[in-house]
């Protein structure tokens, strides 16, 4: 097992149109794919920066994953993605260290890939997503 990359970093947002003016308007950057992923209540937006990308992340509707996030602590930073092959290695092995995911089976993806979080209670703070395939 070998961790491969920083995907992206999650940035939760009331208005991804509103947001999107800062990353393409004022630094210039790509925001070349946006998807809608109704049975988690987002919709997504990526923004390419060199190697990596930020991702958008934008409710569709109240049962979210990120609407108590908004509510509690508003718009910012939400999670690092890493770019992993063969998740369920990695669910087995953090279970297996204590670190708990906050699924037990991979979820549905932006552009078809798989994705597990990672507790941040069990990860020092940090919500972390790790995400398997769909290399746009």
């Amino acid at each position: 097992m070998r961790t491969q990359k920083i995907d992206h970093i999650g940035i939760a947002v009331k208005s991804a149109e509103e947001r999107i003016k800062l990353y393409r308007d004022l630094l210039g950057l790509d925001v070349y794919y946006s998807e809608e992923l109704p049975e988690r209540g987002l919709k997504v937006y990526f923004v390419k920066i060199g190697e990596s990308r930020f991702e958008l992340l934008e409710e569709i509707s109240e049962n979210s994953e990120i609407h108590s996030f908004l509510e509690k602590r508003g718009e910012g930073f939400h999670h690092i993605a890493l770019k992993v092959e063969n998740i369920e290695e990695y669910i087995n092995k953090a279970k297996e260290l204590g670190i708990k995911p906050l699924s037990e089976q991979p979820q549905k993806g932006a552009h078809g890939t798989k994705v597990v979080f990672l507790h941040p209670k069990t990860t020092g703070g940090l919500l972390i997503e790790l995400v398997e395939g769909g290399e746009l």
